[in-house]
């Protein structure tokens, strides 16, 4: 398995990190985990077309996780990529109707591209022929517990605390010839999360605060856990390897990465480090 980090940030604009949004390449295939702002430009980047994805998973309906979702869908159906085949809580299926449904954000652009004569010149001239079709993505709505198997690879989903009751809320597995990712999603520490996760080869954890944030809400304090907790949490469960992404603008500079990866390295020995958009890991 191959990850690569596509969006590393949070909900805010920032250069430096786009909003969350991770492919894995796995069995042939290619899996993106969310799709934030900034992450198809990302997909680009790193040498991909929006056409290239084969599956996407949704870990939960926050804007930074699915803002690109709509620029995914019109990119790939431009290119004349096969649909999208498309999981994630409800109301994904009420959001891609809204989208690209008849009566949906899109259907003036729709309508134009499909009938306008001089738009379908152009389809026909790229290989396409008539009457083209609207992008039609393969939408499942998923609950925690969902199972999906991909052939040569299985994923698998867990709840995890973040947004509810007005977000479901997932973490994803996939194991593959042995090995296994986790990738968390937004998410708290719970006993059936770290059971999920244990023994992964490479956990990739949401970190939205620093240890030296003071005067946390209890409810922050139980859904956002610091680096050393999260390294806790990888060292009593065997991970072999633990990367931090989600990270924030306040979060980012030399020396605050560097006290996080010190305070890590103190209770979990494996390999660690914060995620930068484009980075790659071999699984």
């Amino acid at each position: 398995m191959k990850l690569t980090v596509l969006g590393s940030g949070s909900p805010e604009a920032y250069a430096r990190r786009a909003s969350s949004g991770h492919l894995l390449e796995v069995g042939g295939q290619r899996i993106l985990f969310d799709c934030g702002g900034g992450v198809v430009d990302r997909l680009l980047q790193a040498g991909f077309k929006p056409s290239d994805i084969d599956i996407v998973f949704f870990s939960h309906l926050h804007s930074d996780h699915m803002m690109d979702y709509a620029r995914l869908v019109h990119a790939a159906w431009d290119e004349g990529g096969k649909p999208l085949r498309v999981f994630g809580p409800e109301p994904i299926g009420e959001i891609t109707n809204k989208l690209f449904g008849r009566d949906g954000v899109f259907a003036h652009d729709l309508i134009a591209r499909t009938e306008l004569q001089g738009s379908q010149e152009v389809w026909i001239a790229r290989g396409g022929t008539l009457p083209r079709p609207w992008p039609a993505p393969d939408v499942t709505e998923i609950t925690p517990g969902f199972v999906f198997n991909g052939g040569e690879w299985t994923l698998e989903s867990c709840a995890v605390p973040h947004a509810q009751p007005f977000l479901t809320c997932m973490a994803f597995s996939v194991t593959s010839n042995g090995r296994k990712f986790v990738y968390s999603g937004d998410a708290g520490i719970t006993a059936d999360f770290e059971a999920f996760l244990s023994n992964a080869d490479l956990l990739l954890h949401w970190c939205y605060r620093l240890s030296d944030q003071k005067k946390v809400s209890k409810f922050y304090e139980a859904v956002a856990p610091t680096p050393v907790e999260i390294a806790r949490v990888a060292h009593r469960n065997a991970v072999g390897q633990l990367v931090l992404t989600h990270f924030r603008m306040h979060m980012d500079d030399t020396a605050k990465h560097e006290h996080a990866l010190q305070s890590m390295r103190e209770v979990f020995s494996g390999p660690s480090c914060v995620a930068e958009d484009l980075s790659t890991f071999s699984i």
